[in-house]
């Protein structure tokens, strides 16, 4: 279609030098003063900044089409529509020498994509769907698509948009910095699907270049750029999303098993790749419903620099990493989970952030999320920077990336790291190294407050999510109500029952009579916290071995040791995590570049010892006496705790509400016991219902015959007994009739 070209009106310029210098140096905090449409008298003056281009035009409603004339060597070129009250959105038209010609639409034509709300509730710290203004996002603004970029850097002296949609050129998107907010913002219209973009800052001390720390997307590592990201992925889990509230978690079987998605398979055939996203949701799902875990824990999934981390040092907590696939792959995994009845959670890292340039850290030339001070700003130990929890803007960064993971990806619970490193401000430091809180005290008061916002925020928003604290201290009431004082987890991992249980099994039998403690100690805090009982990744690296190196004695005897080790973790109180490759007996220590050792399946101690993890996980969910009363002490009773030289406990576990119970009793030392007498509170047939020195499990088959009856003698304060053969390093639960 033709265009009528107007001959334009005589150029009135109101810029001052300073105005051009400050724009031209990229230190200008409104570009949009000077570009785009502005009413002047009568008119409307448009501007726009071309360098190096032989013609510049806009083009009107109707193709219209006016010529701008050259104001500025730089490249700044103008136009005066005395005909014109006010235009809407236009194009523009570049030709360059050589006959290079191309229109776009005007960026800063365009109003602001952030309102006044937005800015308000940022301020405070309470948008809570701040990923939905911030970042790069596809929008219609204004009758027109393309993508809105917002990033927070209040000492930044200027911003722009980077990327392949402008060769990288600074000078091209610089971006308008609203109010006092410290957020910096333009819409840029037509921007494809997956171009990579960074923020170029400038300030006092020079310039930065930085991914988007609301990127959705990234580019594959060791390569840094953000990737401009729209979804379109549908989820198709309505039905365990509509279900997933309903369930009281606290009174339901919870097995997860812990996933290193780098290490869990790879492809021997195409040089040890690892599985991607899209091939991991079927073999992952096959393999955990066969084995009967309720869900998978992964171990972080947001996008980090140095794999060496295992994800812990996230550089872009927005985005899925791009080793594995796409963000919309990712949500096919995780939804391919949900429609198999398998819950999805996530390794979450709010503690600290790596130092890496691109990243986080000294965002702005300034340390904008993290404290200036290395006694409070640095972690001594990770060599990271540590979140201000003090900064309103700080807290509803990450207060908006937990409910991102759990709204958008659909997750179903949240793993925190290294909650202690947040709670105490002289975590790792020695004296000196540490600056106290305002009442002289060692709490982290801006951490205190934001998990407690937080737990409140999640619960009330995601009825059902797991919120899961990894504490190794002795803080009161982590997995208590923040109305009680806690600070609201709805779960705590029990690390001290890791470290006295590991420590007893790693000990000879001949030892262990001088450490039944370490079985028992664990139960006079028990019911103190609502705990998961975690046999984790930091168990089996880093030089600790894995869990069956860790037991004692020869192959046979490891191997007993480690089933035994199962059946008393099964019937302890407390939800279950267990690390792959543990599941099947791996004996090398983990390494997080490489696959797990599937080869040793094929090998009858390793699957036999599989078959034993699935029974238990079976176990668990059809017996409510398991798992019913978790958190509850009155679904526990000891029978025996006192024969130490024997090596041996007995205990029930009780179901509240039907009265069903199940009896435990082991034996952890490889001596045979017959006629092994234990005091019942019913009269009957009490079937044996595992075993663990089971043939099926790679035993000895030493056991009762599928059961035994009781007799009218009391034992143990109770009013019938029963005696038992109890096999060597092994696990037996009886049904209680």
């Amino acid at each position: 279609m033709s265009t009528r070209v107007k001959k334009q009106t005589p150029i009135s310029t109101t810029l001052s030098a300073r105005d051009i210098d400050r724009f031209l140096n990229l230190r200008h905090s409104d570009p949009h003063s000077l570009l785009g449409m502005h009413s002047q008298g009568e008119g409307v003056q448009v501007r726009v900044f071309r360098p190096d281009a032989s013609t510049v035009s806009i083009l009107l409603d109707g193709g219209e089409e006016r010529p701008l004339s050259q104001s500025h060597p730089s490249g700044i070129f103008e136009i005066f529509l005395s005909d014109k009250k006010e235009i809407p959105p236009y194009q523009v038209r570049v030709s360059y020498p050589g006959k290079k010609v191309f229109t776009y639409w005007d960026p800063y034509a365009f109003w602001p994509t952030l309102g006044e709300l937005d800015l308000h509730l940022l301020g405070e710290g309470n948008h809570e769907k701040l990923h939905e203004k911030m970042g790069a996002h596809l929008r219609d603004w204004q009758g027109v698509k393309g993508f809105s970029f917002a990033v927070w850097a209040p000492a930044a002296q200027g911003v722009s948009v980077v990327g392949d949609f402008n060769g990288w050129d600074g000078r091209l998107h610089p971006m308008r910095r609203l109010g006092g907010s410290g957020i910096w913002e333009i819409f840029i219209p037509e921007l494809s699907q997956g171009m990579n973009y960074k923020y170029e800052i400038h300030t006092d001390h020079g310039n930065l270049l930085k991914a988007d720390p609301y990127a959705f997307a990234t580019e594959k590592p060791p390569l840094t750029a953000s990737v401009v990201h729209q979804t379109r992925y549908e989820f198709k889990d309505g039905e365990w999303m509509k279900n997933r509230g309903l369930k009281d978690i606290l009174r339901n079987p919870l097995s997860i098993y812990e996933v290193h998605l780098e290490s869990w398979r790879q492809v021997p055939e195409e040089g040890n790749r690892p599985l991607t996203y899209r091939e991991m949701a079927a073999q992952l799902a096959e393999y955990v419903l066969e084995l009967g875990f309720t869900h998978v824990e992964f171990m972080p999934v947001m996008e980090h620099p140095f794999g060496g981390s295992w994800g812990y040092q996230v550089s872009s907590y927005f985005a899925p990493t791009a080793r594995f696939g796409t963000p919309d792959d990712f949500k096919f995994l995780v939804d391919f989970l949900h429609q198999q009845g398998i819950g999805v959670i996530l390794d979450w890292v709010p503690a600290h952030f790596p130092k890496d340039e691109f990243a986080l850290g000294r965002f702005d030339g300034t340390a904008l999320y993290e404290h200036l001070d290395p006694k409070q700003g640095e972690h001594p130990d990770w060599g990271t920077y540590v979140f201000n929890f003090g900064r309103n803007e700080v807290r509803n960064f990450l207060m908006s990336n937990a409910l991102f993971w759990l709204s958008e990806y659909h997750v179903d619970g949240l793993r925190l790291d290294a909650v202690a490193s947040m709670l105490y401000l002289d975590y790792s430091r020695k004296d000196g190294e540490w600056v106290a809180n305002e009442f002289g005290g060692n709490e982290n008061l801006g951490a205190i407050q934001f998990l407690k916002q937080l737990n409140e925020v999640v619960h009330a928003q995601h009825p059902g999510v797991l919120m899961i604290a990894e504490e190794s201290t002795a803080w009161a009431g982590v997995s208590r109500p923040t109305y009680t004082g806690g600070l609201g987890f709805g779960f705590k991992w029990n690390m001290g029952w890791m470290h006295d249980t590991l420590h007893y099994f790693s000990l000879d039998s001949i030892y262990r009579r001088y450490h039944q403690n370490n079985l028992t100690f664990g139960f006079l805090y028990a019911w103190s916290e609502n705990f998961v009982l975690p046999i984790s990744h930091d168990e089996v690296v880093h030089g600790k071995g894995s869990l069956i190196d860790k037991m004692p004695g020869d192959r046979w005897q490891k191997f007993a040791n480690l089933r035994a080790l199962y059946g008393y973790m099964w019937a302890h109180p407390g939800k279950k995590l267990l690390f792959m490759g543990c599941e099947f007996g791996q004996f090398a220590e983990w390494k997080h570049s490489q696959s797990l050792d599937w080869h040793l399946t094929q090998w009858a101690d390793h699957w036999r010892t599989q078959n034993l993890i699935r029974d238990l996980n079976h176990l668990l969910r059809e017996y409510p006496a398991l798992y019913e009363a978790d958190v509850d002490p009155a679904g526990f009773h000891w029978i025996d705790l006192n024969r130490t030289d024997d090596n041996t406990v007995a205990f029930m576990r009780k179901s509240i509400k039907t009265g069903k119970q199940v009896l435990c009793v082991g034996n952890f030392s490889p001596v045979i016991r017959t006629n092994y007498r234990v005091g019942v509170p019913h009269s009957g047939f009490y079937k044996e219902i595992l075993n663990t020195d089971s043939h099926v499990y790679g035993g000895s088959n030493f056991g009762n015959n599928g059961g035994v009856n009781t007799k009218d003698e009391p034992c143990h304060f109770l009013p019938f007994s029963i005696e038992i053969s109890l096999p060597p390093l092994a696990v037996v639960w009886f049904e209680v009739p």
